[in-house]
């Protein structure tokens, strides 16, 4: 099985969790939104595949790099 690691792109907090351990996605489609600077970013699938793990909750706070959902096929 291969997996791939979506990581944050900036410092902020995770604003809502979209997907949970086991749910099928999309390609472009929402995992979670970032508040940074008072704005909501989108944090999208890069492909379709299947939710391996969410490693943040609500309310958490990323720094650039960190690990946010893994995928798996």
């Amino acid at each position: 099985m291969t997996s791939e690691v979506v990581r944050s792109t900036m410092v902020g907090s995770v604003w809502r969790v979209d997907v949970t351990p086991g749910q099928a996605v999309a390609a472009d489609e929402r995992l979670l939104a970032l508040e940074v600077m008072k704005m909501e970013i989108p944090v999208e699938a890069p492909r379709a595949g299947r939710v391996v793990a969410v490693h943040v909750a609500q309310g958490q706070l990323v720094e650039e790099g960190q690990p946010l959902v893994t995928l798996g096929m």
